[in-house]
């Protein structure tokens, strides 16, 4: 679970400066000319801070996305199986799960909308105030912007965008969950269930490679050096 979150932590940290200047260029694109010409104005005007703005929310979308898209995988993977007429859950086709995972991205769907949309109002606050959208300054804090939202637009507003957010969620999980198992059956031996697999299966033959690594790379840094030698006395005696 950490692991999950960790990874879920470093990915949106990593890319929250270029999901940031996608959002201004995507909701202001008269304001600036190009990627380039929006990152170095946001620097210029708000620094770092601009750049990372409405990186807590990004965090809570992305956790409580992923909570609960798996957390309704398995419902929706039972619900495919009743749909489908199948005995048991074992029975399920790669297609039946990438279907599953469709139906599981309308409940995630249900939690990313609003994060999303605070995230994107405060990543784009600078361009909402000189505009006079907002009276809220650019540093405003996450807790300022869910009450602002609530105040003008009522609970509903924090849903607005839900009907897009389905559009993308539903056909790209239908092929996230369908790659995952596809990959899944990909690793399964003669007579073996996707039950049974562990994650040993990655490591298979990591002895043989472990030890091959040793005299190969070995061999790959002393052609390296006699090359190095070689070229280097053939250089000196030309000249």
């Amino acid at each position: 679970m950490m692991g999950f979150i960790a990874g879920g932590v470093a990915c949106v940290v990593s890319g929250q400066p270029f999901d940031t200047i996608k959002v201004k260029m995507q909701t202001f694109p008269a304001m600036y000319r190009g990627f380039f010409d929006c990152s170095v104005k946001t620097y210029q005007q708000e620094g770092m801070y601009g750049l990372y703005q409405g990186t807590t929310p990004a965090l809570l979308a992305n956790i409580a996305e992923n909570a609960v898209l798996f957390a309704c995988y398995g419902f929706c993977q039972q619900l495919v199986r009743q749909l489908f007429g199948l005995g048991n859950i074992v029975e399920l086709s790669d297609w039946h799960s990438a279907i599953a995972g469709s139906f599981s991205s309308v409940f995630s769907s249900m939690v990313l909308c609003p994060t999303e949309l605070v995230k994107c109002r405060m990543q784009a606050l600078h361009e909402m105030k000189v505009t006079g959208q907002t009276t809220l300054s650019q540093r405003s804090s996450t807790w300022a912007v869910v009450k602002a939202i609530f105040q003008s637009e009522g609970p509903l507003g924090f849903f607005q965008g839900l009907t897009s957010t389905w559009l993308r969620e539903v056909p790209g999980y239908f092929f996230f969950f369908g790659g995952y198992e596809v990959s899944r059956s990909f690793f399964l031996q003669a007579g073996q269930s996707k039950e049974e697999l562990g994650v040993m299966a990655l490591y298979s033959g990591l002895m043989p490679t472990v030890i091959r690594a040793l005299p190969s790379n070995g061999a790959l840094f002393l052609a390296y050096e006699m090359t190095q030698k070689k070229l280097t006395s053939l250089a000196e005696r030309t000249t």
